[in-house]
């Protein structure tokens, strides 16, 4: 017995065929695996809107050479260290660094993380990526 379950919707024949250019351009190999990924996203979505604990990466980009930028983004890491899993630094070049945060917890203090961490001056870059804690079905 197979854990698959077949659907049928009527579409649009222009939005069919603009999902399907879409899906060949992002190099689905059908557009049932197209279709699973944008429902997993969906309920990803919601997941963050809803959920109690999510999971996610905040990725950032600064100059290193800012003072005060380090240590602005080191407080706060120290003051949220209950929601991160770990973090890597990345040297780019030589005035630019990387920071990866991997962050698991409720998704409001997540925001507060995130919108602290963007109030410190010399970044050039930063974005959460969502991802889920766990709760969507296995096949993500």
């Amino acid at each position: 017995m197979t854990n698959i379950e077949r659907i049928s919707i009527s579409v649009d024949r222009e939005l069919v065929r603009q999902f399907d250019e879409y899906a060949r351009e992002q190099g689905f190999p059908t557009r049932s695996e197209a279709l699973k990924i944008l429902m997993r996203d969906a309920l990803l979505k919601d997941e963050w809107m809803h959920g109690e604990h999510v999971a996610g990466t905040i990725s950032l980009v600064y100059d290193h050479h800012k003072a005060g930028t380090v240590q602005k983004l080191l407080d706060v890491q120290h003051d949220y260290e209950d929601l991160i899993l770990c973090s890597q630094h990345v040297h780019l070049d030589h005035d630019h660094c990387m920071e990866i945060i991997v962050v698991r917890g409720k998704n409001d203090r997540i925001k507060d993380i995130l919108r602290l961490l963007r109030n410190v001056k010399g970044l050039r870059h930063i974005v959460l990526t969502l991802s889920t804690s766990g709760t969507l079905p296995h096949s993500l």
